[in-house]
């Protein structure tokens, strides 16, 4: 059975709390409710959240698929170092964000959503995994049009499976094909 990935898993949890934690400071001010402030703390720290976690990180295998424009983002977080490639610092940072939603109701959702992903990033900081930026593979360069076909076929479709097919030979008589079956004319 695989080892699992716990990082990607906090990744994709993480980017809903943020969502969620944005949605619901934007509910908790544009409706002023009581301690509206805490919503607007949450607006902040929803972004905040959003941007930091929106490039995914490569996995060990290497097979990981990156989100629409992310590049970008994977420059601007690679270059604060191990503020954010640390997932005990992204841990500790999700936990101290959360801790003012669980004051207003519109915000508490994204705040026990973004503790889910602290513990979930601890969990990946204790088995050693860290963020690693999925950068963009140079391809080799690929022959020009025409240079890639060895030999291209000679008889027009649909052609006969490879083991079908006549060899072409010089002699009339290599030629021919021999019928597995006999066939007489007057059966």
């Amino acid at each position: 059975m695989g080892k699992i990935e716990w990082a990607m898993w906090a990744n994709e949890q993480a980017l809903a709390s943020g969502l969620i934690y944005l949605t619901g400071g934007i509910v908790g001010v544009a409706g002023q409710f009581r301690g509206w402030q805490f919503a607007a703390f949450a607006v902040a720290a929803g972004v905040f959240v959003c941007l930091l976690e929106y490039p995914r990180s490569k996995r060990s295998r290497g097979t990981s698929v990156e989100r629409t424009g992310q590049y970008c983002f994977s420059v601007v977080v690679k270059s604060f170092g191990p503020l954010t490639r640390n997932y005990y610092v992204r841990a500790f940072i999700h936990a101290a964000l959360c801790v003012p939603g669980g004051f207003m109701l519109a915000t508490v959702l994204g705040c026990v959503c973004l503790g889910i992903s602290s513990i979930i990033y601890l969990v990946a900081a204790i088995r050693g995994e860290h963020w690693e930026p999925i950068l963009p593979k140079k391809e080799p360069l690929k022959p020009g049009p025409g240079k890639s076909i060895n030999k291209p076929p000679q008889n027009p479709p649909p052609r006969p499976p490879a083991e079908m097919r006549r060899k072409r030979v010089d002699d009339l008589e290599g030629a021919a094909y021999d019928n597995p079956i006999n066939v007489t004319a007057n059966e």
